[in-house]
């Protein structure tokens, strides 16, 4: 498999995608023709992963603003993409565009069979998308990253969006390297990825301070998703991403459940993991199910 993912801050989460599989990763920048080159080697029988967005600036970084200049070199990226990629192939490729966030939850929906489900990717950033009970990925913009779980005047801002008590605040490693200094653990890691893995590593030794962050969490959870039941018919609420690998992954779990017996008996679902299909095939296999072949 050939995978092309010129990384930034943003997308660097995506890697889970291919993680593990025997791939070629392109992470660096090409121009048309060394990429030309590139595609000129690869099989026709050969899966083709295209990830990021490229601009560490925003999905399109452009001097002219103008909805013309929009609509010319944005609206249609990666239609023009794909049929760049086409004609360098020598045959049709069929494009569909969706979040990523939907194509989790599109996963796990297949994973389990049934409808109605939200994907919680809790890495880098809070990742959600919704299947609805129909079976459809909507369209709608589910960036539930940046949507208000706390509001306390004093909640942690984020520094993408300004806005104070976002989810991707309590719901990624910004969360666990928040809560642990309060728990009375030091970090040393350079980077939040490496904090991260230290409090894991304790989890992992059943350390008290390193659960007492994952319980905290597991709360942060549990009222939350009381939270989006009253803006999404869920059926299942599956959660994955690397804060939810591991021993401290179940402890969230469990906490969030026992706070919505007790705070939110009316709610059907609760948190739950993906199941070992879901977790092998994933989103790459759900993404792959989306474009109509011709």
């Amino acid at each position: 498999m050939l995978v092309i993912h010129p990384k930034d801050k943003t997308t660097a989460m995506l890697s889970a995608l291919y993680d593990g599989l025997e791939a070629q990763v392109v992470a660096d920048y090409r121009t048309t023709k060394e990429m030309g080159r590139l595609l000129h080697h690869v099989s026709t029988q050969e899966r083709i992963m295209l990830l990021g967005h490229g601009s560490d600036k925003g999905l399109f970084f452009r001097a002219d603003d103008s909805k013309d200049e929009f609509d010319k070199k944005v609206k249609n990226i990666y239609t023009r993409a794909a049929e760049q990629l086409s004609s360098q192939l020598g045959y049709h490729i069929p494009v569909v565009v969706a979040n990523d966030g939907d194509v989790s939850a599109l996963a796990g929906a297949m994973g389990l069979g049934e409808n109605g489900i939200m994907g919680i990717a809790m890495g880098t950033s809070e990742a959600v998308g919704y299947v609805d009970t129909e079976g459809n990925i909507c369209g709608w913009l589910n960036e539930l990253a940046f949507a208000p779980v706390d509001g306390q005047p004093d909640a942690m801002e984020d520094e993408w969006s300004g806005d104070i008590g976002c989810g991707v605040k309590y719901f990624s490693q910004d969360g666990v390297i928040k809560l642990a200094p309060r728990a009375g653990i030091e970090l040393t890691g350079a980077s939040p990825a490496e904090k991260l893995k230290e409090v894991q590593a304790l989890m992992a030794a059943d350390d008290a301070r390193a659960k007492a962050v994952y319980e905290s969490i597991g709360v942060y959870l549990g009222h939350t998703l009381g939270l989006y039941a009253m803006f999404y018919d869920i059926r299942h609420v599956q959660m994955m991403g690397r804060v939810m690998s591991g021993k401290g992954g179940d402890i969230i779990m469990e906490t969030a459940s026992r706070v919505m017996d007790e705070e939110y008996p009316d709610v059907a679902f609760r948190p739950e993991a993906p199941d070992e299909k879901t977790r092998r095939v994933g989103q790459s296999a759900a993404a792959a199910s989306l474009p109509e072949l011709k």
